[in-house]
Protein backbone atom coordinates (compact mmCIF):
# COMPACT_ATOMS: atom_id res chain seq x y z
CA UNK A 1 0.00 0.00 0.00
CA UNK A 2 1.21 3.65 -0.79
CA UNK A 3 0.92 6.33 2.28
CA UNK A 4 -1.52 7.74 0.36
CA UNK A 5 -4.16 4.85 0.19
CA UNK A 6 -2.94 4.51 4.28
CA UNK A 7 -4.05 7.70 5.21
CA UNK A 8 -7.28 7.20 2.99
CA UNK A 9 -7.70 4.14 4.72
CA UNK A 10 -7.30 5.23 8.20
CA UNK A 11 -9.15 8.42 7.40
CA UNK A 12 -12.15 6.24 6.56
CA UNK A 13 -12.35 4.47 9.95
CA UNK A 14 -11.92 7.71 11.38
CA UNK A 15 -8.13 6.59 12.95
CA UNK A 16 -5.17 8.96 12.91
CA UNK A 17 -1.78 7.55 11.68
CA UNK A 18 -0.44 5.75 14.76
CA UNK A 19 3.17 5.75 16.02
CA UNK A 20 4.12 2.52 16.84
CA UNK A 21 2.29 -0.66 15.72
CA UNK A 22 1.20 -1.68 19.67
CA UNK A 23 -1.39 -3.65 20.63
CA UNK A 24 -3.20 -0.32 22.04
CA UNK A 25 -3.46 0.29 18.61
CA UNK A 26 -3.92 -2.92 17.20
CA UNK A 27 -7.14 -2.50 19.41
CA UNK A 28 -8.70 0.85 18.40
CA UNK A 29 -8.23 -0.13 14.84
CA UNK A 30 -10.29 -3.12 14.99
CA UNK A 31 -12.78 -1.49 16.97
CA UNK A 32 -13.33 1.51 14.94
CA UNK A 33 -13.18 -1.26 11.35
CA UNK A 34 -15.83 -2.77 13.19
CA UNK A 35 -17.94 0.20 13.85
CA UNK A 36 -17.30 2.13 10.31
CA UNK A 37 -17.12 -0.63 7.65
CA UNK A 38 -20.08 -2.55 7.32
CA UNK A 39 -19.91 -6.44 7.24
CA UNK A 40 -22.03 -7.22 3.97
CA UNK A 41 -23.03 -9.35 1.33
CA UNK A 42 -24.59 -6.69 -0.72
CA UNK A 43 -22.32 -7.28 -4.23
CA UNK A 44 -23.61 -10.93 -4.72
CA UNK A 45 -27.14 -9.66 -5.10
CA UNK A 46 -26.10 -6.67 -6.90
CA UNK A 47 -24.36 -8.80 -9.70
CA UNK A 48 -20.63 -7.31 -8.58
CA UNK A 49 -17.60 -9.08 -9.24
CA UNK A 50 -15.71 -10.39 -6.27
CA UNK A 51 -11.96 -9.91 -6.57
CA UNK A 52 -9.33 -10.70 -3.68
CA UNK A 53 -7.25 -8.07 -4.80
CA UNK A 54 -5.24 -5.78 -2.44
CA UNK A 55 -6.22 -2.89 -5.21
CA UNK A 56 -9.74 -4.45 -5.92
CA UNK A 57 -10.35 -3.95 -2.04
CA UNK A 58 -9.18 -0.79 -1.52
CA UNK A 59 -11.37 0.96 -4.56
CA UNK A 60 -14.27 -0.60 -2.68
CA UNK A 61 -13.38 -0.61 1.16
CA UNK A 62 -12.11 2.69 1.10
CA UNK A 63 -12.94 4.33 -2.46
CA UNK A 64 -16.56 3.35 -2.92
CA UNK A 65 -17.15 3.15 1.33
CA UNK A 66 -18.80 -0.15 0.69
CA UNK A 67 -17.76 -3.33 3.26
CA UNK A 68 -17.82 -6.64 2.26
CA UNK A 69 -17.44 -10.46 3.59
CA UNK A 70 -14.54 -12.10 5.71
CA UNK A 71 -11.98 -12.26 2.87
CA UNK A 72 -12.46 -8.81 1.72
CA UNK A 73 -12.45 -7.52 5.22
CA UNK A 74 -9.89 -9.33 6.61
CA UNK A 75 -8.04 -9.18 3.59
CA UNK A 76 -7.75 -5.32 3.10
CA UNK A 77 -6.91 -4.90 7.38
CA UNK A 78 -4.35 -7.60 7.41
CA UNK A 79 -2.88 -5.13 4.08
CA UNK A 80 -3.73 -2.28 6.22
CA UNK A 81 -1.64 -3.77 8.90
CA UNK A 82 1.35 -4.29 7.35
CA UNK A 83 1.44 -0.79 5.83
CA UNK A 84 1.68 0.23 9.54
CA UNK A 85 4.21 -2.18 10.76
CA UNK A 86 2.63 -5.20 12.03
CA UNK A 87 3.71 -8.87 11.84
CA UNK A 88 0.15 -9.82 9.75
CA UNK A 89 -0.28 -13.72 8.81
CA UNK A 90 -2.98 -14.90 6.79
CA UNK A 91 -5.06 -17.79 8.84
CA UNK A 92 -7.87 -20.18 7.23
CA UNK A 93 -10.77 -21.23 9.76
CA UNK A 94 -13.91 -23.49 8.62
CA UNK A 95 -16.99 -21.81 10.30
CA UNK A 96 -19.36 -24.34 12.82
CA UNK A 97 -22.87 -24.17 10.76
CA UNK A 98 -25.94 -24.62 13.19
CA UNK A 99 -25.99 -28.59 12.94
CA UNK A 100 -22.33 -28.26 14.75
CA UNK A 101 -20.65 -29.56 11.07
CA UNK A 102 -17.62 -27.66 9.88
CA UNK A 103 -18.11 -25.70 6.32
CA UNK A 104 -15.98 -25.73 3.32
CA UNK A 105 -11.97 -24.92 3.65
CA UNK A 106 -11.02 -21.89 3.38
CA UNK A 107 -14.40 -20.93 4.88
CA UNK A 108 -13.50 -17.62 6.78
CA UNK A 109 -10.06 -15.56 7.01
CA UNK A 110 -8.84 -14.43 10.35
CA UNK A 111 -5.64 -12.68 10.50
CA UNK A 112 -3.10 -13.78 13.40
CA UNK A 113 -1.60 -10.64 14.17
CA UNK A 114 1.94 -9.98 16.36
CA UNK A 115 3.13 -6.23 17.70
CA UNK A 116 6.41 -4.41 18.57
CA UNK A 117 4.96 -5.01 22.73
CA UNK A 118 5.37 -8.58 22.29
CA UNK A 119 1.61 -8.96 21.67
CA UNK A 120 0.47 -12.00 19.53
CA UNK A 121 -3.11 -11.68 18.64
CA UNK A 122 -6.33 -13.11 16.38
CA UNK A 123 -7.85 -10.02 14.70
CA UNK A 124 -11.26 -10.07 12.98
CA UNK A 125 -13.19 -7.88 11.47
CA UNK A 126 -14.93 -10.33 8.91
CA UNK A 127 -17.33 -12.51 10.54
CA UNK A 128 -20.30 -10.40 11.53
CA UNK A 129 -21.02 -10.61 15.47
CA UNK A 130 -17.93 -11.25 16.95
CA UNK A 131 -15.19 -9.84 19.53
CA UNK A 132 -15.20 -6.07 19.06
CA UNK A 133 -10.83 -6.45 20.22
CA UNK A 134 -8.32 -8.53 19.02
CA UNK A 135 -7.54 -11.86 21.12
CA UNK A 136 -5.09 -12.97 22.57
CA UNK A 137 -3.82 -15.90 20.61
CA UNK A 138 -1.69 -18.25 23.04
CA UNK A 139 -4.31 -17.60 25.72
CA UNK A 140 -6.34 -20.36 26.57
CA UNK A 141 -8.28 -18.79 29.42
CA UNK A 142 -11.92 -17.11 29.22
CA UNK A 143 -11.37 -13.63 27.36
CA UNK A 144 -14.01 -11.00 28.12
CA UNK A 145 -15.18 -8.65 25.38
CA UNK A 146 -17.99 -6.41 24.98
CA UNK A 147 -19.24 -8.86 22.93
CA UNK A 148 -18.76 -11.81 24.83
CA UNK A 149 -16.82 -14.39 26.75
CA UNK A 150 -14.19 -16.22 24.39
CA UNK A 151 -11.81 -19.07 24.00
CA UNK A 152 -9.22 -19.82 21.34
CA UNK A 153 -8.60 -23.37 22.67
CA UNK A 154 -6.82 -26.20 20.72
CA UNK A 155 -8.99 -28.21 18.55
CA UNK A 156 -11.44 -30.98 19.45
CA UNK A 157 -11.43 -29.47 23.03
CA UNK A 158 -14.63 -29.15 24.64
CA UNK A 159 -15.91 -25.23 25.08
CA UNK A 160 -14.06 -24.77 28.59
CA UNK A 161 -11.16 -25.94 26.96
CA UNK A 162 -10.60 -29.15 29.20
CA UNK A 163 -9.80 -32.09 26.46
CA UNK A 164 -8.90 -32.69 23.38
CA UNK A 165 -5.11 -31.78 21.39
CA UNK A 166 -4.22 -29.93 18.45
CA UNK A 167 -4.32 -31.86 15.83
CA UNK A 168 -1.86 -32.75 13.26
CA UNK A 169 -1.35 -28.94 12.40
CA UNK A 170 -2.29 -27.21 15.83
CA UNK A 171 -5.41 -26.27 15.10
CA UNK A 172 -7.57 -24.53 16.97
CA UNK A 173 -11.09 -23.29 17.81
CA UNK A 174 -12.45 -19.67 18.86
CA UNK A 175 -15.76 -20.45 20.95
CA UNK A 176 -17.68 -17.36 22.25
CA UNK A 177 -19.85 -17.91 24.61
CA UNK A 178 -19.87 -21.60 25.34
CA UNK A 179 -20.10 -22.29 21.73
CA UNK A 180 -17.57 -22.50 18.99
CA UNK A 181 -17.54 -20.20 16.31
CA UNK A 182 -15.17 -21.53 13.88
CA UNK A 183 -11.82 -24.05 13.44
CA UNK A 184 -8.38 -22.28 12.63
CA UNK A 185 -5.36 -23.83 10.75
CA UNK A 186 -2.18 -22.50 11.96
CA UNK A 187 0.08 -22.58 9.15
CA UNK A 188 -0.04 -19.13 6.89
CA UNK A 189 -1.88 -18.42 4.32
CA UNK A 190 -1.55 -15.96 1.20
CA UNK A 191 -4.75 -14.22 0.07
CA UNK A 192 -5.06 -15.85 -3.34
CA UNK A 193 -5.41 -19.33 -1.18
CA UNK A 194 -9.42 -17.75 -0.42
CA UNK A 195 -10.43 -17.38 -4.14
CA UNK A 196 -12.30 -20.53 -4.32
CA UNK A 197 -13.88 -20.48 -1.07
CA UNK A 198 -15.10 -16.45 -1.97
CA UNK A 199 -16.15 -18.14 -5.51
CA UNK A 200 -18.50 -21.10 -3.63
CA UNK A 201 -19.80 -18.38 -1.48
CA UNK A 202 -20.82 -15.97 -3.34
CA UNK A 203 -22.13 -18.55 -6.31
CA UNK A 204 -23.08 -21.72 -4.35
CA UNK A 205 -26.71 -22.48 -3.70
CA UNK A 206 -25.79 -23.82 -0.55
CA UNK A 207 -24.03 -21.16 0.56
CA UNK A 208 -25.72 -18.71 3.12
CA UNK A 209 -24.91 -15.36 1.56
CA UNK A 210 -26.32 -16.04 -1.43
CA UNK A 211 -29.46 -17.13 -0.10
CA UNK A 212 -29.74 -13.77 2.15
CA UNK A 213 -28.94 -10.18 2.01
CA UNK A 214 -26.92 -8.85 5.45
CA UNK A 215 -25.33 -5.26 6.16
CA UNK A 216 -24.37 -5.52 9.75
CA UNK A 217 -21.78 -2.70 12.05
CA UNK A 218 -21.53 -2.25 15.37
CA UNK A 219 -22.84 0.80 17.37
CA UNK A 220 -21.35 3.48 18.53
CA UNK A 221 -22.73 2.34 22.12
CA UNK A 222 -21.54 -1.12 21.54
CA UNK A 223 -24.25 -2.62 20.05
CA UNK A 224 -24.90 -3.68 16.27
CA UNK A 225 -27.15 -2.77 13.27
CA UNK A 226 -28.41 -4.56 10.95
CA UNK A 227 -30.51 -4.47 7.79
CA UNK A 228 -31.21 -7.78 6.53
CA UNK A 229 -33.37 -7.39 3.32
CA UNK A 230 -36.29 -4.80 4.48
CA UNK A 231 -35.43 -5.55 8.22
CA UNK A 232 -33.65 -2.67 10.42
CA UNK A 233 -32.70 -4.23 13.52
CA UNK A 234 -31.10 -2.20 16.15
CA UNK A 235 -29.21 -4.25 19.20
CA UNK A 236 -28.00 -2.63 22.19
CA UNK A 237 -25.52 -3.77 25.04
CA UNK A 238 -27.91 -5.04 27.27
CA UNK A 239 -29.69 -7.48 24.58
CA UNK A 240 -32.66 -5.69 24.00
CA UNK A 241 -33.48 -5.23 20.19
CA UNK A 242 -36.05 -3.62 18.09
CA UNK A 243 -36.79 -4.57 14.68
CA UNK A 244 -38.47 -1.66 12.21
CA UNK A 245 -39.86 -2.93 8.75
CA UNK A 246 -39.09 -0.59 6.12
CA UNK A 247 -41.89 -0.41 3.55
CA UNK A 248 -40.49 0.97 0.17
CA UNK A 249 -37.60 0.84 -1.74
CA UNK A 250 -36.74 4.41 -0.90
CA UNK A 251 -36.98 3.66 2.73
CA UNK A 252 -34.05 0.78 2.58
CA UNK A 253 -31.57 3.03 0.19
CA UNK A 254 -31.66 5.48 2.57
CA UNK A 255 -31.13 2.93 6.00
CA UNK A 256 -28.09 2.11 3.53
CA UNK A 257 -27.07 5.33 3.19
CA UNK A 258 -27.69 6.89 6.29
CA UNK A 259 -26.90 4.12 8.76
CA UNK A 260 -23.85 2.61 7.07
CA UNK A 261 -22.98 4.83 4.78
CA UNK A 262 -23.35 3.04 1.53
CA UNK A 263 -24.94 4.92 -1.36
CA UNK A 264 -27.13 2.54 -3.95
CA UNK A 265 -28.25 3.18 -6.88
CA UNK A 266 -31.06 0.10 -6.07
CA UNK A 267 -31.83 -2.21 -3.42
CA UNK A 268 -30.74 -5.48 -3.72
CA UNK A 269 -32.74 -8.91 -4.13
CA UNK A 270 -32.03 -12.24 -3.10
CA UNK A 271 -32.88 -14.28 -6.11
CA UNK A 272 -34.20 -17.76 -6.12
CA UNK A 273 -32.31 -20.46 -8.15
CA UNK A 274 -33.17 -20.52 -11.77
CA UNK A 275 -34.13 -16.39 -11.87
Amino acid sequence: MKPAQVDAYLRRIGVTHPAWPTADVLRELQLRHLMTVPFENLSIHLGEEITLKEGRLLDKLVGARRGGFCYELNGAFGALLKALGFDVTLLAGRVYAKEEQLGIPYDHLALRVRTVDGGDWLADVGFGAHSHYPLAFGERGEQVDPAGTFRVIVAGADPAGVRGTAGQFGDLEVVRDGRSQYRLEARPRVLGDFVAGAWWHSTSPASHFTQSLVCSRVTEDGGRITLSGRALTVTVPDGGKEVVDLASDEEVLEAYREKFGIVLERVPVVRKSGD
